[in-house]
């Protein structure tokens, strides 16, 4: 494997920076994402407004082939693209439109789904969410019982989905349902596209630990879809779902953003070196700390290097998902000792440190272990398919 890039890979780099500094405010630091900034205008409404640059650029999903809006770029520069971004907290792009759901229509859609969702994902005028996880389905998501009955030319769902994000947000969901519940529980499932204004359908806000209002509660009371919005094969789509969720964890945004809090932090220590004299172990625990994020990164560029050679990542994506998302946690703790009694300090106050960010990412980070499927998930992903261990 070789990492280093070309130069015309670096002058790309070189031009995303420079949109980024054209169109993100100076002293950006990467607000709350459902919330809004401290000057009072909406990050949302900063996405909306880079992703309409972006669709001109055809940035948005520039890996993807030129017949959907992208630019057939190599994997590697969307590695770079994704990089920047993510190390510079840009809001906006395609988001989970472009990360699994494009390319799950693009792998098991028909010619007219194609034709239908992916230039609006590409142009950034549809916002999507995933509807997976239930309440008593998360980690072992085959066990979802949120049903989908056909009924003459159209599917019937009922159930309830949960920690939806986005979903207050979103007009189209990309959902798994239960379409035959006599087999056995992983050959039972469908994939469908789902307008997220259907009549019967109730979204209800949930607040995360970090006063935020990105997860939803999706409730389905009869919706009807289209049976054409059926994507991929009848009974197959847990399938759908397992490639769609390796598309989810092959990513760099981890790394990227835990490089940038450890060199806020180093340059907080520079200028304020009591804070070691205080605590002299931080030290050692900042240099840990980098040393997993160079191995990470290493392990998240592997990903994209495979793709650009005809590989197909699959245990190697939940190495990058478990380590990266056990890094996010361990910064974020990192940081917190680092800063003593300022780091619980939350953005806002007058002695918050940082301008608060570690006690925010400190709460998010709790997730970041259960989201995209847990680190226990991870672990026998890479047990079985890696090491090729035997299953319980």
């Amino acid at each position: 494997m070789d990492f280093r890039f070309t130069s015309e890979q670096e002058s790309f780099r070189d031009e995303v920076r420079g949109f980024i500094r054209e169109n993100v405010p100076e002293g950006w630091d990467g607000a709350d994402p459902f919330g809004a900034d401290e000057e009072g205008s909406s990050p949302a409404q900063l996405g909306r407004k880079i992703t309409k640059q972006l669709a001109e650029r055809k940035w948005i999903a520039m890996a993807w082939p030129e017949e959907f809006g992208g630019l057939n770029a190599p994997h590697m520069q969307q590695l770079i693209y994704n990089e920047e971004m993510s190390y510079n907290a840009v809001p906006g792009g395609g988001g989970m439109g472009v990360a699994w759901v494009g390319p799950a229509i693009m792998l098991y859609g028909t010619d007219d789904q194609k034709a239908k969702f992916l230039p609006r994902i590409t142009s950034g005028e549809d916002i999507w969410c995933t509807l997976y996880s239930e309440p008593a389905a998360g980690s072992d998501l085959a066990a979802l019982q949120t049903r989908a009955v056909q009924d003459g030319d159209d599917f019937v769902i009922n159930g309830q989905k949960i920690w939806t994000s986005l979903a207050d947000r979103s007009n189209w969901g990309w959902m798994a349902a239960r379409t035959d519940p006599d087999t056995p529980k992983h050959k039972g499932i469908s994939t469908f596209v789902v307008p997220m204004d259907a009549p019967g359908i109730s979204i209800r806000p949930l607040v995360n630990i970090a006063g935020q209002t990105g997860f939803n509660e999706v409730f389905f009371d009869n919706v009807r879809i289209p049976k054409d919005y059926l994507v991929g094969e009848l009974n197959r789509g847990w399938y759908h779902v397992a490639v769609a969720l390796d598309f989810e964890r092959s990513v760099i945004q981890s790394y990227a953003g835990s490089r940038r809090t450890l060199e806020q932090l180093t340059q907080y220590v520079k200028e304020q070196p009591e804070s070691v004299r205080k605590n002299p172990a931080v030290k050692m625990r900042l240099v840990d700390r980098m040393v997993e994020l160079a191995a990470g990164t290493n392990i998240a560029y592997r990903i994209p290097w495979m793709q650009s050679k005809g590989i197909i990542p699959n245990y190697e994506a939940s190495i990058s998902k478990l380590f990266g998302s056990e890094l996010v946690q361990r910064v974020a703790h990192t940081g917190l000792q680092l800063l003593g009694m300022h780091g619980g300090l939350e953005p806002g106050s007058a002695h918050a440190k940082l301008k608060g960010r570690m006690s925010r990412m400190y709460l998010v980070a709790v997730s970041s272990t259960i989201a995209a499927g847990t680190s226990e998930i991870q672990r026998s992903i890479v047990a079985t398919r890696g090491l090729g261990l035997p299953r319980e």
